[in-house]
């Protein structure tokens, strides 16, 4: 999938969990990466973590590229099977989405809504996909307000084992009247 946008080309590649490990540590043990909850981690532990999502039938990792250059990692999970097991009653086309931008010490406006804008729209591109579903920690309030730019409507608080988050939905008619507006 590409995406054009003023700042650039965004494209999304598989990841791989044995090259991109060291890459992904940089990122997921950030400060800025808080919420992604492996701030600790080691770099096998990140290596693994990917190794096991590979391995999944219900849950895939890519690494978003803006002109070729590294910027984001997307999860897509199946939540009937994966994160939201007995937390809310699946429908057919949901699809659960993780993000997370790259640290950058040259923040560029714009460019977190621009990249969760190319994941939605890699999501929307399988006709098979009804329904983006999230769970972000309730504390997460610029994630939040990103969701709600590109159309999610939350639902209401759960709690997983790890956080309380903020069950919250895009289906594709939201999506496409919200980057519309």
């Amino acid at each position: 999938m590409t995406t054009a946008t003023a700042i650039g080309t965004f494209t999304v590649r598989p990841l791989d969990p044995v090259e991109d490990a060291p890459l992904l540590h940089g990122w997921v043990t950030h400060p800025k990466s808080a919420f992604w909850m492996m701030q600790e981690a080691r770099l096998h532990d990140v290596e693994r973590e990917y190794m096991a999502i590979a391995a999944s039938e219900h849950h895939d990792a890519f690494i978003g590229l803006l002109d070729g250059e590294p910027v984001f990692l997307m999860e897509r999970y199946d939540p009937g099977y994966v994160e939201l097991v007995g937390l809310y009653e699946p429908e057919p086309g949901d699809v659960g989405m993780h993000f997370l931008v790259a640290p950058s010490d040259t923040p560029v406006h714009g460019f977190t809504r621009a990249v969760i804008t190319a994941v939605m729209e890699t999501l929307f591109a399988d006709p098979a996909t009804r329904r983006v579903v999230v769970e972000p920690d309730v504390g997460n309030t610029a994630v939040h307000a990103l969701n709600e730019a590109v159309g999610f409507v939350p639902e209401r608080e759960i709690q997983k084992p790890e956080k309380k988050a903020l069950l919250s939905f895009c289906t594709r008619e939201q999506f496409t009247k919200a980057v519309a507006a």
